[in-house]
């Protein structure tokens, strides 16, 4: 099965630290979907999203089992990185490879046998969209900073990768613009789960699974409800980007004192 096959992810319920089976009967993630998975440290939002990156099959601490289009998936699936349909991304993103930028998307490009020589420089300006640190081709990896490499990486992911589901594990923190991700990610029809504690990020999701004691306390749908509250938030983000983008560029916060 190829990735670009893949219509649905399905979680099904393990158990809470405790051993209690957890309360939820599935989870079905499609493309287009945003679900951000939120909830205290160590409420095990981090293994949540690592059940899905291995194909959980009831042999993980958490007992989850993970379907693909509703059935077991392949084992070449879970094995084979180029069959995988799920790209993930973590706050531990320093490569170690000493290859420019360029040379890194290129290797991709030419791994996923994508005829198409434009497709680096593309994958560089849209990353650019995501960080207000601009990344060149001719950077070097390990010289990148964590938002430009997430936000690379996050960019590859859409342009390069042909996996539908995309995984976030808290990578807010490297400054990257996270309404263009957003925004992108449903562009492109890629599903995105997002371990995170930025309340805009939450609020961006169409669904929020609610971690605690190692399992799903509970999943909202807001449709809309918090409408009011998200357009405050979006702008009180935009004011804090614009002061970051300030100091970075070696300005005085002289004049903007208030979001809008």
């Amino acid at each position: 099965m190829e990735p670009s096959a893949v219509s649905t992810i399905t979680v099904l319920p393990g158990r809470a630290k405790n051993g209690s089976r957890e309360s939820f009967s599935e989870i079905t993630i499609r493309p287009g979907d945003t679900v951000s998975i939120v909830g205290p440290t160590g409420s095990g939002k981090t293994a949540f999203i690592n059940d899905i990156e291995v194909f959980a099959c009831g042999d993980t601490v958490t007992g989850r089992r993970i379907l693909v289009n509703g059935e077991v998936p392949p084992d070449e699936m879970v094995r084979d990185p180029a069959k995988k349909p799920i790209a993930l991304i973590t706050q531990n993103t320093k490569c170690l490879a000493d290859l420019t930028v360029r040379e890194f998307l290129d290797m991709h490009v030419k791994a996923r046998r994508i005829p198409d020589e434009l497709r680096p420089e593309r994958t560089i300006q849209l990353a650019n969209e995501f960080t207000g640190e601009k990344i060149a081709g001719e950077m070097r990896m390990t010289a990148l900073s964590g938002g430009q490499t997430r936000s690379l990486l996050i960019a590859d992911a859409i342009s390069v990768s042909s996996a539908p589901i995309i995984l976030l594990d808290e990578v807010e923190s490297g400054g990257i613009f996270k309404e263009n991700v957003i925004a992108s990610l449903k562009n492109n029809q890629k599903a995105v789960l997002f371990v995170t504690h930025d309340p805009l990020l939450a609020l961006l999701s169409d669904r929020r699974i609610v971690m605690r004691n190692g399992a799903v306390e509970t999943i909202l749908e807001p449709d809309g409800r918090e409408g009011r509250i998200l357009s405050r938030i979006s702008g009180m983000d935009g004011f804090l980007s614009r002061m970051r983008e300030k100091i970075r560029a070696g300005e005085l916060l002289d004049g903007e004192v208030r979001p809008e």
